[in-house]
Formats: structure tokens, sequence, C-alpha cells
């Protein structure tokens, strides 16, 4: 069983969080690591303008992305676990890509592709894919032989397998996927942002605020980040409770 953190455990992390950002920045006090006194109220003045189309610059693209690879990721990870000859044949390819760090393919999408939104969108969704595709296989390969011949027994054909038992079954593991993923999503987009682009939060934390020393505004871009990422978690989390209610227990 999985604990769900309750509203009151989640104020009182982020209380933690924000009183020990706070006596961060008396120890080092220097510029380079302003109070949250300084950052929050810098932060909410700038979210409706500026540091607000950053941000949404940056979740089209990470939405984008983690729909794609969603998309393309989980109809070939249940054919894959359908069908076993099928897998034998690609998957000693899959064990050789999958462990790739994919972040040093930038160079080479931009080459191919440009350097456009369609090539950062591109480079998550090709992250994404693969911790959708392997996650979703196993898990199709690994159901119940008995739930998959009483399904047969009522005269149900590879498409009715794959709509009523494939596919809800693998569900979880899609959103489960995409859920511990998010990080390095996030992680991947900053870096991909920073460079050879006008709009997005790694070019707004790296190029408008820490190139030129503006500290407050730069920690206010990580803040901005941070909660992105956040959202992202809680929204497939909160998809994944819905699906999976029985795996969840209070914790309050």
């Amino acid at each position: 069983m999985r604990k769900r953190l309750s509203l009151t455990n989640l104020a009182a992390g982020l209380v933690m969080f924000l009183v020990l950002w706070q006596v961060l920045a008396w120890v080092v006090n220097r510029p380079i690591l302003p109070p949250p006194t300084v950052v929050l109220p810098v932060f909410v003045k700038l979210l409706p303008g500026v540091l607000g189309r950053h941000t949404l610059a940056s979740a089209g693209r990470v939405l984008a992305a983690t729909g794609a690879a969603a998309l393309l990721a989980t109809p070939i990870g249940l054919g894959l676990g359908q069908m076993r000859a099928l897998d034998r044949i690609f998957s000693p390819l899959i064990a050789i890509v999958y462990p790739i760090p994919k972040i040093v393919l930038l160079p080479v999408i931009y080459v191919l592709f440009g350097i456009s939104n369609f090539s950062k969108i591109f480079l998550i969704a090709l992250i994404l894919f693969f911790q959708v595709l392997v996650v979703v296989r196993d898990q199709a390969a690994n159901l119940r032989p008995e739930l998959i011949f009483s399904v047969r027994s009522l005269g149900a054909g590879r498409r009715a397998l794959f709509r009523f038992v494939y596919l809800p079954a693998s569900l979880p593991a899609v959103l489960t996927a995409l859920r511990v993923s998010v990080g390095t999503a996030i992680a991947v987009l900053f870096i991909a942002e920073q460079s050879l682009t006008e709009w997005g939060l790694g070019y707004y934390i790296v190029v408008r605020t820490y190139q030129v020393l503006r500290y407050p505004e730069m920690y206010a871009g990580i803040l901005a980040m941070s909660l992105l990422g956040l959202g992202l978690y809680f929204i497939l989390d909160f998809a994944e409770r819905r699906v999976n209610p029985h795996l969840y227990v209070e914790e309050g």
C-alpha cells in the first residue's frame, strides 16, 4: 500500500522548506542566496507578467511531450507485451537504447530537426517514451493467464483483449511511469531551454537572470519551475489514485 499525503502534511512540508531556506539565507548571508521573504514578493509580482509567459511556454512543452509519449508508447508496449515473438525481436534493441541518457542526443536532434519547439518536445517525449514503453510491456506480459483465458472463453479476440483487459490493466503502469519520470522531464526541459530560444523557464533562469546577477528573479524562476514539476506530479498522482484507489491509504 502507498501512503497518500494529507493537505496538513503537505502544508507542514512547505513550512519546513521555507524555514530551512530562511535559515540557510541567514547562514550564507550573501546576495547569491536571498531569503524567501525577498524572493516570494518578486515571484508574486512577476508571475502575472514575464515570468508567467515563460512558465506557460515551459508547461506547454512538457505537457505536449508527456501526451505524445503516453499516446505512442502505450499501444506499442501493449503490442510487445501481447506478442511474445515480436517482443523477442525488439527486446535487444530496447535493452541497448533504454539505458542511454537521451540528453546526449540533444545536438543530434538539433541537427536533424532544427532548433525549434519541436526539437525540445521531441527530446522530452523520447525520454518518457522508453519509460512508459518498458513498464507497459512488462505489465502486459505479466498479466495472469487465467484472466486472459477467461475472457477468451467468452469469444473475445485480440482487439477485445486489448481494449478490455490489457489497456485497463496497464493504465496504472502508464501513470506510474509518467509520475516517476516528471523530475527527469523537467530537468531535461531546463537544459534544452537554456539557449537558442526566447521563451521558457530554462532561458529565463540562465540568460535573463543568472547571467546578469539578478538573484531574486533567478530564484523566482527556479520556484516557478519547481512548482511546474510539482503540479504535474500531483496531477498524475491524482489520476493514479482515481484509477487505483485501493493501493493508497491516508497518511494523517
